[in-house]
């Protein structure tokens, strides 16, 4: 995944410098350090790709990749930061799906989708998943669902805006007609708030439920791809459970300012 995103990158770039006739710039690019600024707090799927491929980046690049996590706002904070950031091809963003979503959620995102950012590449696309802490009496999705007709529940997810919330408020509201109460977490908060026993039930990317499953901290229930994933195969899919079609997966997706005054971009 890594070397074919930075491939990508490579070839943007060049696309994008040539078009615009600095074949200068090109040539010395990069001559310093690069910034990634990822959206998310450190553990969150978003962190975690971003720092699997910058070591190969590095090495193809020949200069340091940095990482800094700005979380905060469903991801503004960091996107604003990035948008403002010099426009010369050394701040790269890495969001979820949240950038798109949260023009319509904030009455002031901080940035213009297509305007402000232009995207380089989708570093990684992650299936989500339906998990309950082990006190819960459900070991099915179907028992889930039985179980949020007669009892008061809440899911915890990624935050507002994110697939995991999305998802979720079309399973449980659209198609299975259950009213679960939505409560959000930041990324990485919200598997330990299932853990804790502070929230039943949590819906969430899969890297970081993984091993807490294995030590038993936590029981799935379902995988919100259209196929199982490889990291949890025994775990079925929600369409699989009696709701053909369904999907919801988080992807991620890296962005740079676009560049400056001749008005270029990277897409």
């Amino acid at each position: 995944m890594a070397c074919s995103l930075y491939r990508r990158l490579l070839r943007c770039l060049a696309l994008c410098l040539g078009l615009l006739g600095s074949v200068s710039v090109w040539a010395a690019w990069p001559d310093k350090p690069i910034r990634i600024v990822v959206a998310f707090p450190p553990g969150a799927t978003t962190d975690i790709i971003a720092r699997a491929f910058s070591a190969p980046l590095s090495e193809a690049l020949g200069q340091p990749i940095i990482i800094e996590n700005r979380p905060g706002a469903g991801g503004n904070i960091a996107t604003v930061a990035v948008a403002r950031s010099p426009a010369d091809g050394y701040t790269f963003l890495m969001h979820s799906v949240a950038y798109a979503v949260n023009p319509s959620l904030y009455t002031k995102a901080g940035y213009e989708v297509g305007k402000d950012l232009a995207s380089v590449a989708i570093a990684g696309v992650s299936p989500n998943i339906l998990y309950v802490h082990p006190s819960v009496k459900a070991n099915t999705l179907a028992e889930l669902l039985a179980l949020a007709k007669t009892d008061k529940l809440s899911y915890a997810s990624s935050g507002n805006g994110t697939t995991t919330h999305l998802g979720a408020e079309l399973l449980f509201r659209n198609l299975a007609k259950v009213d679960v109460q939505h409560v959000p977490f930041s990324p990485a908060a919200a598997a330990n708030a299932v853990v804790s026993g502070q929230v039943p039930l949590g819906s969430t990317s899969i890297p970081p439920v993984v091993q807490l499953a294995k030590a038993g901290k936590v029981r799935p229930i379902a995988v919100t791809s259209s196929r199982r994933s490889g990291a949890m195969p025994d775990v079925p899919t929600v369409a699989e459970l009696g709701y053909p079609g369904f999907e919801s997966n988080t992807w991620i997706d890296r962005k740079s300012t676009r560049l400056n005054s001749s008005h270029g971009y990277i897409s």
